[in-house]
C-alpha cells in the first residue's frame, strides 16, 4: 500500500492535480470492496467458506499481473541526504500528525472487528449487516468523487479536525442509539471518518515527506496507524467486549477520535509567505 500510494501521489503532485484526481482514483478501491463483498458473500453462501483462500489467491495473482502492465512514469531521481529522514522525524508536527493517525485507526479497529457482531447481537441478519457495510463504503465513494470540492477549499488540517469530530459523533450514536435510522446515518458518516480522513492525511503527509522520502513517509504512516493503531485497537476492543458491554467498545472508539483531534490541534500554524 505505501508503494502504491507514493507512486500515485507523486504522479498527481507533479502536475498539481492531487485535489482534483486523487479521490476519483481512490474510489475504485472502494468500488472493488463493494463488488467483492457482494460477490464473494453470495459465493460463500451458496458453496463453502473453504473457497476463501482460493478466491484470495486468484485475486492476488490478477493484481500481480495488472501491476506488470502498469506504465512507470518518469520520476526525478534524487538521492536521500544522510540524516534527512531523522530531521523530518524530529519535527514535532510530524509526530503529532502520526499520533492522530494512530488514534483514528485505533478507533476504527473496533468497527472493523466487532461491528458485524454488534449488529448481529441487535438482531440484524447477515444480509442486513452486509447492506450496512455496503452503505458505508458507498458513502466513501461519494466523498472520493467530490473530494476536489473539499480539499481545494479547506486546508488538510481543517478536514482532519472535522473528520475527528464526525468520528466522535458517529461512535457515540452507534453506542447509545442503536436503532435502524440512526445506524444508517452513522454509516453514512463513514464518508467523513474514513474517506475525508484518508484523503486529507495523504495530502498533509506530502508537506514533510517529499522526493526520496515519499515512500518512507507512506510506509511510516501505514505502520503507525494501520499497523500499531489497528492492532492495539482490535486487542483493546476485544478485551472490552469480553469484560463489559458491547456498546463500550464504541465508546472507546469515540474517546480515541477525541484524542486524535487533540493531537492534530498541536500542529503549529502554517506560515504563508505574502505575495
Amino acid at each position: 500500500m505505501p508503494l502504491g500510494e507514493s507512486a500515485t501521489v507523486h504522479a498527481l503532485f507533479k502536475d498539481n492535480s492531487f485535489d482534483k484526481r486523487y479521490g476519483r482514483l481512490r474510489l475504485w478501491g472502494s468500488l472493488g470492496f463493494i463488488f467483492m463483498v457482494l460477490a464473494a458473500g453470495e459465493l460463500f453462501q451458496r458453496n463453502t467458506i473453504e473457497l476463501y483462500p482460493i478466491l484470495g489467491t486468484v485475486v492476488l495473482l490478477s493484481l500481480a499481473a495488472v501491476t506488470f502492465l502498469l506504465h512507470e512514469p518518469k520520476m526525478e531521481r534524487r538521492k536521500m541526504v544522510r540524516g534527512e529522514l531523522l530531521v523530518v522525524l524530529f519535527n514535532p508536527d510530524v509526530r503529532w500528525f502520526l499520533l492522530s493517525g494512530f488514534f483514528m485507526v485505533f478507533a476504527h479497529a473496533a468497527l472493523y472487528v466487532f461491528y458485524s457482531l454488534y449488529l448481529a447481537d441487535l438482531g440484524y441478519d447477515k444480509f442486513q449487516i452486509g447492506l450496512f457495510w455496503a452503505l458505508g463504503v458507498f458513502a466513501e465513494v461519494i466523498f472520493f468523487y467530490f473530494q476536489s470540492k473539499v480539499l481545494s477549499r479547506l486546508d488538510a488540517e481543517i478536514v482532519l479536525q472535522g473528520a475527528f469530530v464526525v468520528g466522535v459523533v458517529r461512535f457515540i450514536l452507534i453506542a447509545f442509539l442503536p436503532i435502524t435510522s440512526v445506524l444508517i446515518f452513522a454509516q453514512i458518516l463513514h464518508a467523513g471518518t474514513f474517506a475525508a480522513h484518508h484523503s486529507a492525511a495523504t495530502k498533509l503527509l506530502q508537506r514533510w515527506f517529499t522526493g526520496p522520502l515519499q515512500a518512507r513517509g507512506q510506509a511510516l504512516m501505514a505502520t503507525v496507524s494501520y499497523g500499531l493503531g489497528g492492532t492495539l485497537g482490535g486487542l483493546c476492543a476485544g478485551w472490552i467486549w469480553e469484560l463489559s458491554q458491547p456498546r463500550d467498545v464504541f465508546v472507546m472508539s469515540a474517546f480515541a477520535c477525541g484524542l486524535a483531534g487533540m493531537a492534530i490541534q498541536k500542529l503549529r500554524p502554517r506560515r504563508y509567505s505574502s505575495p
